[in-house]
Parts: C-alpha cells; structure tokens; sequence
C-alpha cells in the first residue's frame, strides 16, 4: 500500500511543476534543429590539444616545418606544392619585365595556388589545436582572407586609370566565389564521396542553417539589383538617373552594414548559443574518417610552427594578389570579358585551398567537415567579405555597390535553389555532385560570351 502512495505521489509530482530538467528541456517531435545542449559537461577552453592536432613538438623546427608542410594532408594538396618554384618566377617576372602583361599575369596567376594551399594547411593544422567551432570558423575566416585581400587590392586600383574600372570584377567574384563552393566545390565533394560509397547522409543541422543563410544573403544581394532593374525604365525628368544610381548606392551601403550584422548573429549561433550541436556533429565525422589512423600517425606543426606558415603563406598571397590585379586590365584589353574573370578566373584560384580540404574530407567520408568547407566559406563572402568591401568603398569614396548584372544574380539564386533542394534529404550520391558541376560548366561557358560591362550592362549608366 505504501508503495502505491509513492507512486501515486511521484506522478503527481512529474504532472506538476516539479518536472525534471531533462524532461522539460525535450525537444519538440516536430523541430528539425535539435536544440543546444545546456547540460553538457563539456568545459568551454580556447585551445585543445589531443590526437587530432598534437604534434609532440615544441617551439620550430626549420627542416621538419619543411617537410610536413610540403607532404600536407593528402596527395592532391602535395601535388600542388609542386608549383612552389611558380611563386619566386612570378615575382622577378613581375620587376623584371613588367611590359610582359601576359606571362606576368599567368605566372601570379598560378603562384597563388601553392600559396593559398600552404595558407588552407596552416590553418586546417591550428584548427585541430581548437575546439572544433571555433577551428572550422578560424580556418574558413583564414581562407577568406586571400579573397579579402583580392577584393581590397582591386578597389585600391579602382579608377586610377582611365581603363581601370575593377568594380564590375569585384561585383562579378563575389557572385563567382559563392557559386564556385556551391556548385564546383560542393559538386565535387558530392562526387568523390559518392563514388567510393552508395551515399553519404549528413546532419540536417549543417544543410538547415547553411542553406536558410545563404538563401537570406541571396535575397540581401539581389534587392538593389532588383531595385535599379525595377526603376531604370522609369526615369524622366524629375527622377533621373543620377537619383536612382544615389538611391541603389545608399541601399546597397545599408544593405552591406545588415549582412555583417547577421553574420555576427551567425557567429554567435555557431560558436556560443549551439556550439554543442555543430561540436557533437563534428566529433561523429572525426569518428568516420577512413584514414583516421593514417592522421593521427601524421607529421603534424606545433603552434608556433601554425603561425609562421600562416604568415609566410599570407605574404605571398598578398604579393601575388597585388601583382595579378595590376595586370588585369590588360588581359580585358585583350578579349578576356571582366565578367569571365570575376566569375570564374578569380574564384578559381582563391578558393583552391578551401576546394581541395573539402574533397579530400568528402573522399574520408567526413561529409560534415566538407559540408562546413563549402557551406562556410559562401556564407563568410556574402555576409562579411561583400559587406566589408562596400563599406571599405564607401570610406574611400568609390562607388563600390550591390548592384549586380541581373543575368549573374539570377545565378546565384538559382544555384542556392538548386544547392538547397539537393540537401533537402540529408543524403548525397555522385548523381548529385556531377550534376552541380556540370551546372557551373554551363555558367562558365555563357559567361565566356557575356559582353564587356563597357559594351554592354543592366546596371550601368
């Protein structure tokens, strides 16, 4: 009888207010997102050192940065040190015969490829000496930078010359660079994973948030092109069209100082309010790496040795980045559209690193980590790197805006429609991957036989 009471008493209890703190926190049967875990005894740290990123080493070691440098992650990012003797040709080219235009712009061209690789492997090896966030954040921020640095050195040179309108070419690779990790990097990592295995599932945490951004910065990027495009046939006398160019360059200013405040949400989202959930997701992958005890096996850097590739790697970038651009003009004088190298040429070669980290993962079957490398790095240059620029334009008193060629960010929609509709299941095949790439080929080849923005354009005077 007495046992009965006790009972009785202790459904009453769970029906009232003295409900346990796990029950009460149960998620909802219907949400997608899983909740953040506010009971996890994880303790917050800002470094972690463990089998993933220790390296047994202290202090730099010359010779032995060399050589783990040089062997890298995996065999495809080793062939592409290769290159390395490009860097130092491309830089006696560049003071040597500057009146070479051509050889001066292919030879930066290709040198920024092993210096943007070295710059992905420096920071892929500090981001496994970091919670696993907080690494994913820092290694993408990291390369984001060589592309931060291109837009930054193409505004420098905007308008210093009669020919050197660069604005359309930074219009052109953001656009470029997002589409490049969507449908090429994306696309590939689909493939090359799907070839070794039936299908890779992925966590509807990675695709729902990623996807749910990138659909929101499309729409911020493509509101003042809508708006001129709207507009443009409306001018008369007393809206002209000095007016509507005034109007879209104020939109697209308040439109660039939104999206850096969503990023900053973005940021608070990943690294604080659900951290646990994207570190939980991630750890899982670690587990699924299929050549995990080939990793933990591997040469690694200690933290010093982290930093002085970064900023050997970053100099380089930036040397390459400034002598590339000074020749760009040229290379348009010579039938290369300032739209093909804005939204092909340039993300080709700035993304490398970032491309090359997520097949290789997706090749692991660490399709999360992938994900995040391709995912990431979209979201960063339509949210902070496209944003920064304008605003940067704006401090130096150029007319840098979101005003895009309409024909470019209908693009980009649709490759985020198309993107999103493929993560919809959480799953992913090689179907899938050749499909988005053979989509990018599409744009790259219409792209090709888009005219000059000088000859012809939506959204110029």
């Amino acid at each position: 009888m007495g046992s009965v009471r006790s009972t009785h008493s202790q459904e009453l209890r769970l029906r009232g207010g003295d409900q346990p703190k796990a029950v009460q926190e149960k998620p909802s049967q219907n949400s997608i997102l899983p909740t953040n875990s506010t009971t996890s005894k994880r303790a917050w740290a800002l470094f972690r050192v463990d089998t993933a990123g220790e390296s047994g080493r202290s202090g730099i070691h010359p010779w032995h940065l060399l050589k783990v440098c040089f062997r890298s992650v995996c065999t495809l990012s080793m062939v592409v040190n290769i290159l390395w003797p490009f860097v130092p040709a491309a830089i006696v080219m560049h003071f040597a015969r500057p009146d070479l235009h051509v050889w001066v712009f292919s030879l930066n061209y290709i040198a920024m490829v092993p210096s943007a690789n070295l710059l992905g492997f420096a920071g892929g090896e500090l981001a496994k000496k970091l919670p696993k966030m907080i690494g994913i954040i820092v290694e993408t921020t990291l390369g984001a930078v060589v592309e931060l640095v291109l837009f930054m050195v193409l505004l420098y040179n905007h308008g210093r010359t009669e020919h050197s309108d660069l604005i359309p070419v930074i219009q052109a690779a953001i656009l470029g660079s997002i589409m490049a990790n969507l449908l090429l990097c994306l696309g590939m990592c689909f493939f090359v994973g799907g070839i070794k295995r039936h299908e890779q599932t992925f966590h509807e945490a990675v695709s729902e948030v990623g996807t749910g951004l990138l659909l929101v910065a499309g729409f911020g990027l493509l509101i003042p092109s809508a708006f001129y495009s709207a507009l443009r046939g409306s001018v008369n006398a007393h809206f002209t069209l000095v007016q509507l160019n005034e109007s879209v360059l104020t939109i697209s200013r308040a439109t660039a100082v939104i999206l850096l405040v969503a990023f900053l949400i973005f940021l608070f989202f990943n690294l604080r309010s659900h951290n646990s959930i994207f570190d939980e997701i991630l750890e899982t992958d670690e587990h699924h790496d299929e050549d995990r005890h080939e990793e933990a096996a591997r040469a690694k850097l200690t933290m010093i040795e982290c930093f002085v590739a970064i900023a050997i790697s970053l100099t380089c970038v930036c040397m390459s980045a400034v002598f590339l651009v000074q020749e760009i003009e040229y290379i348009v004088e010579r039938g290369v559209s300032d739209n093909f190298l804005g939204l092909i040429l340039v993300p080709l070669v700035e993304k490398a690193a970032e491309h090359l980290t997520a097949i290789d993962e997706a090749w692991d079957n660490q399709i999360n980590f992938a994900l995040f490398h391709c995912l990431a790095p979209s979201i960063q240059t339509a949210l902070l790197n496209a944003p920064l620029t304008v605003i940067v334009g704006w401090g130096m008193g150029k007319d840098m805006g979101l005003n895009f060629e309409i024909f470019m960010v209908v693009l980009l929609v649709l490759s985020i429609l198309v993107v999103g509709n493929f993560l919809r299941d959480g799953k992913s095949n090689y179907l899938e991957g050749s499909l988005c790439v053979l989509v990018y080929f599409i744009i790259a080849v219409c792209t090709w036989y888009y005219p000059a923005v000088h000859v012809t354009s939506t959204n110029q005077s």
